[in-house]
């Protein structure tokens, strides 16, 4: 995985938790949802440079 992807993926990761908990905090559920998303939006990224790296090590 690239450090570069893997920095943005925790970057988003770290954003989303607090827009979750601000959503928690203010009672507003779309940030709550908004912040959800981008927790799994970030997984999302996290397993396709794990696939990446198993069809690297694959190949070489």
């Amino acid at each position: 995985m690239s450090l570069e992807e893997r920095a943005k993926a925790v970057a988003k990761n770290i954003e989303g938790k607090a827009q979750e908990i601000i959503g928690d905090i203010t009672g507003n559920p779309d940030d709550k949802a908004e912040g959800q998303a981008k927790q799994v939006e970030s997984q999302v990224r996290h397993t396709v440079e794990n696939v990446k790296d198993e069809v690297k090590k694959a190949v070489d």
